[in-house]
């Protein structure tokens, strides 16, 4: 029996994933079927010129910033910080400094756009 659960919880994963995907798309696809049936403009669903660049770029900086904030908190360790509070101090320090980052990233962005399209 063991043996037949290391198997069935993984593909009992995968496809519970895939059940979700499935269903957020279909469900998306009707909705906007039914809005177009209702004469919204199709338009509506077309993205923007950027698509989802600031999501990406936003966790892109916070991976960075854990990654630079374990390595800081390694080099405290070494010269004797407790580890118990080095690492996760570190990791929320620099993890959220690049979310800061990524936000005021993300405003200058949006205030050139806006004034370009002025």
């Amino acid at each position: 029996m063991e043996d037949l659960s290391g198997v069935l919880v993984p593909i009992v994963f995968f496809v519970m994933i895939f059940g979700i995907v499935y269903l957020v798309y279909s469900s998306r696809n009707r909705e906007r079927m039914a809005l177009i049936e209702r004469g919204a403009d199709p338009t509506l669903f077309e993205s923007r010129k950027n698509g989802n660049m600031g999501g990406v770029m936003k966790i892109g900086l916070f991976f960075m910033g854990v990654g630079a904030g374990i390595v800081v908190a390694y080099f405290l360790v070494s010269i004797g910080m407790k580890e118990e509070a080095a690492y996760p101090a570190m990791i929320f320090l620099f993890g959220g400094l690049t979310l800061i980052l990524s936000y005021v990233w993300q405003r200058k962005n949006q205030k050139e756009d806006e004034t370009t399209m002025s």
